[in-house]
């Protein structure tokens, strides 16, 4: 199968882009698409303010459109979904979003969703985004394990947070299923979800399993425009 599923971790941190790349090896297969993981150089070392966000969508888009020739489809893999719809715009191919596709995932999953984020910054974000995709009516809860990105790589520390938040969340939230609010998280679903005995989505997992459906089925990117009558 001709074409790669590109995901973008918009950070500059490897250790990121690493934990993607093992968090999506399940879902590569011999017949393709191939799937390469991919770090923005000139994105900051973790993304967590509205600043952050704003200020990589350029350097993302440019990278974006030098492999557009290369591509099968695109996944952006930040919780915030920077520079999604620009990229929709410029972009033939498909784009996927982990935060829309983690939370679409959920809801499949089950009736209502808890986010665990990393930083309470983060959240009036998600909330927002949550808004727009008009699914606050299943949104359980939203809630911080107070760590930055660079944090994370403490493995004994992030584990416990996100059992506490999502202990929480399940409990007094009455989440029935967990999304992880941050790509850098990807390495704790299994034990998390081992531990909290509730289904947790990786949201990078879920983009690129939506990207691998896209390419295979050959829908394409941009929506098809109407015919006049």
């Amino acid at each position: 199968m001709s074409g790669t599923i590109f995901v973008i971790n918009p950070n500059s941190n490897e250790a990121v882009t690493a934990g993607i790349d093992t968090a999506v090896a399940p879902l590569r297969s011999v017949d393709g698409p191939p799937i390469a993981c991919l770090t923005l150089a000139e994105g900051p070392a973790g993304i967590q303010s509205q600043r952050d966000i704003d200020g990589l969508i350029q350097p993302m888009l440019r990278r974006a459109a030098a492999l557009e020739n290369e591509a099968s489809a695109f996944v952006i893999a930040c919780f915030s979904d920077p520079g999604m719809y620009a990229l929709r715009e410029q972009s033939e191919k498909p784009v996927l979003g982990i935060a829309e596709c983690g939370v679409l995932t959920a809801l499949t999953l089950g009736q209502r969703f808890g986010v665990i984020a990393i930083l309470p910054a983060s959240i009036p974000r998600h909330l927002r985004y949550f808004g727009a995709m008009g699914v606050t009516d299943r949104l359980a809860g939203d809630l911080s394990i107070g760590l930055t990105v660079a944090e994370l790589a403490d493995d004994a520390r992030t584990m416990g947070r996100m059992t506490d938040v999502g202990r929480t969340l399940r409990n007094s939230h009455h989440a029935d299923v967990l999304v992880m609010g941050c790509a850098g998280m990807a390495r704790f679903r299994e034990p998390l979800e081992q531990e909290l005995g509730v289904p947790v989505v990786e949201p990078t997992q879920a983009a690129v399993t939506m990207a691998i459906g896209r390419a295979r089925l050959g829908w394409g990117g941009r929506p098809l425009r109407g015919h006049a009558a």
